[in-house]
């Protein structure tokens, strides 16, 4: 089984909200996106599991000194892991050692958005 954060992947533990971030994004395309993560913290309560996937050039906004590193660290105080797609990581030129503090990493966005909604994940795309 493969490992988030040293979080396993897959296994059916317990549900949650995935949501999928893909393409080129804009610092304040992104920024609302992880608003929109923080509101469903709220509305959902501190037990649902809430992921936010970047897959796609938009992986260069979570490179450490990236202008939205205080969105970033907001989400993730609320309990929203934030991960970056390795695959994408490499196609931007960047490397796991490269993201912001905080930021995970899955080997495949695809693969684990597969995987999430096996478990019994809901999914968004906004």
């Amino acid at each position: 089984m493969a490992a988030v954060d040293g979080a396993p992947v897959g296994g059916g533990a317990g549900r949650g909200l995935l949501i999928h971030a893909v393409g080129p994004l804009e610092e304040d395309a992104l920024s609302d996106i992880l608003r929109s993560a923080t509101n469903a913290r709220a509305a959902l309560g501190p037990e649902a599991g809430i992921e936010m996937v970047i897959q796609g050039p938009g992986v260069r906004l979570l490179a450490a000194g990236s202008p939205a590193i205080s969105a970033l660290e907001d989400a993730r105080q609320l309990g929203v892991r934030v991960l970056a797609c390795g695959n994408s990581l490499r196609s931007a030129g960047l490397e796991e050692a490269d993201v912001a503090a905080g930021v995970g990493t899955v080997p495949a966005a695809i693969a684990h958005l597969a995987q999430r909604q096996w478990d019994g994940w809901a999914y968004a795309r906004p």
